[in-house]
């Protein structure tokens, strides 16, 4: 983290209490730097796992000092990098990657994020042109916030950092709020605090002294897919490459001067990782497998036992229950800053602590692989259902239509989220809004009435203009998941994953996003994608001689929490009192008349409103931890 500017605080006690909000970001080792000349002073907390001596020490400076950096994340291609900065004379200190980005930086500036692979946020101080740089990866793995204040920036890896300087105060962004509401999260550059801003991925910005700002968006999905190597290739081949992309991810992300292993689901997603890991090592792979206590429907841990026992892992489980969730919601509102409504986030807290606990320090996880493959059911319903009905339904009758479809599900309380589906494509041109919506439509309009008559999808009809623009030959099913890739799998599921897993001092790593493998999903049939009622066809393909045929045939199960189970039970009693007391009501943004009765219909098992009322119960604990001072 650090503050920059001629008006702000930018002494070593202020950036020294910024950085020890997330002391667990990097318990190792920690620096502060204060450049009383240059109104700047930086900060650092260090997760070792490259290079783990004295020689990594941060914030780290180039050979004459005119270069400062702080920096978060992983450089698989460094050592390459390395040498060949050394033939051009540059000298090294250290093994890390961290160095080689800063000699980097000073042969190409800020075009030197061009030739890194990896998953990063970071900022270089240029002592001599008085510039900052930030970065974000590819992806957008690693988080990174600012606040442009009137006498120059802070920023950090978390919100809490920048909270911590004196000039920065905790607020709710209204607009922010109501896109939360449809998206389970706040698409950048908006957060859910007003004033701070989040970098969104592939994005890199120059802060100038006199306060200018340029932004720039230096790399993009669709047009690295329309470049993909995929012409002339037939189905064989494009398996085969697909596999071949996998294990040269895996291989990398096996990097790494501290013990690793794989969250192990027995889903597709994680076998595959685990199966082409063990063929990489010669020790037992350590894996991690969590499930609720006492709930079939969502206990994985047999198909996971099953894969471990085929690959000789070192397997380990945790079961958890309603009272380990109730214990453990404190400490989410804590580490999560802003609200990203995705219960996820309690199993996989419980599977990261027990990787800690046991010696674990990098994980390789599943995320990325239904959203480039298409994994999920509902984007082959999106496709087969919405654009026929776009297409031969006349325009008059398409709202009328769709207002009857949310009203006929909603009183049923079954198909709730495909009648909103069928509305937002009588009211959108588009066929596709996002995989993790939560009210929108006339639901949005009920518990948000000052909503009525916006456009929820704005955020998503740039993307797909774009994804047209600059892939017109690209198929519904590669735009879907160009929506993904610059909406969900950021500022949801990779922000999730970041956050829960640096909470206990484990780096997670992705093997399905590395950009390569992004942009060739994104190239890729769509009848290798989805065939015959089956997502992931080519994954499938790809590890039919490597995983047992049960792991093969499973349909797609996500990462089970009861949650509606939950909510219908005590904890909903609870949920309930959160939201219709929470000091968030004074704001009048909420119906709370529309929310109570979405608690009690879900209560008395009319519809799964479980998605709903964790969205409202999210943001209503989150002001009050945060905004409201109560927690």
């Amino acid at each position: 983290m650090m503050a920059f500017g001629e008006g702000l605080a930018t002494d070593e006690a202020t950036v020294t209490r910024m950085r020890d909000t997330i002391v667990y970001r990097g318990p190792d080792d920690a620096g502060a730097l204060a450049l009383e000349a240059d109104r700047v002073a930086l900060g650092h907390r260090r997760l070792s796992i490259i290079d783990l001596s004295a020689a990594g020490h941060q914030p780290m400076s180039n050979e004459d000092g005119s270069l400062w950096i702080t920096y978060n994340g992983e450089v698989y291609n460094h050592e390459a990098l390395r040498e060949e900065l050394q033939a051009k004379g540059h000298t090294y200190r250290s093994r890390t990657d961290s160095e080689t980005i800063l000699h980097l930086y000073e042969e190409e500036g800020p075009r030197c994020v061009e030739r890194l692979d990896g998953m990063f946020a970071f900022a270089i101080w240029d002592r001599r042109k008085r510039e900052l740089f930030l970065a974000r990866d590819r992806i957008g793995v690693k988080p990174l916030y600012y606040a442009r204040l009137p006498g120059g920036v802070v920023f950090g890896s978390e919100i809490k950092a920048i909270l911590a300087h004196p000039a920065v105060s905790a607020d709710i962004d209204e607009e922010a709020f109501f896109e939360y509401l449809t998206f389970a999260f706040t698409p950048p550059p908006q957060t859910m605090f007003a004033g701070i801003s989040k970098l969104a991925p592939a994005e890199r910005i120059l802060f100038s002294a006199d306060g200018r700002m340029r932004s720039e968006t230096w790399w993009d999905p669709m047009e690295a897919s329309v470049a993909a190597p995929i012409d002339g290739l037939g189905e064989r081949e494009l398996v085969d490459e697909l596999r071949r992309l996998l294990e040269g991810s895996i291989a990398k992300r096996m990097m790494s001067d501290v013990p690793f292993g794989v969250f192990l689901s027995g889903g597709l997603d994680s076998s595959t990782n685990l199966a082409l890991m063990a063929e990489l090592t010669d020790r037992p792979v350590r894996t991690y497998c969590t499930a609720p206590r006492g709930h079939a429907r969502y206990d994985e841990t047999k198909y996971a036992r099953m894969v471990a026992d085929r690959f000789g892992t070192d397997h380990h489980e945790v079961l958890i229950d309603e009272d380990d969730m109730r214990a453990f919601v404190p400490q989410m509102l804590h580490h999560q800053d802003e609200p990203t409504a995705d219960w996820t986030s309690i199993p996989q807290h419980f599977v990261t602590k027990l990787a800690r606990d046991t010696g674990t320090i990098v994980v390789q996880v599943g995320e990325g692989a239904d959203e480039i493959l298409h994994g999920y059911a509902g984007y082959a319903d999106h496709r087969r259902f919405i654009p026929p009905f776009q297409r031969y339904v006349p325009g008059l009758l398409r709202r009328p239509l769709g207002s009857a479809a949310v009203a006929l599900t909603t009183r049923l309380g079954r198909g709730i989220r495909h009648g909103e589906a069928l509305h937002s494509g009588a009211t959108s041109r588009l066929p596709y809004w996002g995989g993790a919506l939560s009210f929108r439509g006339p639901m949005k309009q009920r518990i948000a009435p000052r909503t009525a008559g916006t456009n929820p999808y704005a955020a998503v009809e740039r993307h797909w203009d774009k994804a047209v623009r600059v892939g017109p030959r690209s198929d519904v099913l590669a735009r879907m998941s160009y929506i993904e890739l610059k909406q969900r799998l950021p500022e949801l599921l990779l922000m999730r994953l970041d956050k829960i897993t640096m909470a206990s001092s484990v780096e997670g790593r992705e093997p399905f996003l590395d950009h390569e493998l992004v942009a060739f999903a994104l190239a890729l049939p769509p009848h290798l994608k989805h065939r015959d009622g089956v997502g992931k066809w080519a994954l499938r393909e790809a590890m039919r001689d490597r995983l047992p045929q049960a792991i093969l045939d499973r349909p797609k199960q996500g990462f089970g929490t009861p949650m509606q189970e939950w909510l219908r039970g005590d904890f909903g009693q609870t949920a309930r009192a959160t939201v219709l007391g929470s000091a968030l009501r004074e704001r009048g943004l909420i119906d709370y008349e529309v929310a109570d009765r979405l608690f009690t219909a879900h209560r008395r098992g009319r519809g799964d409103w479980s998605p709903h009322l964790w969205t409202l119960y999210s943001v209503s604990a989150w002001y009050d931890r945060w905004v409201a001072g109560r927690g």
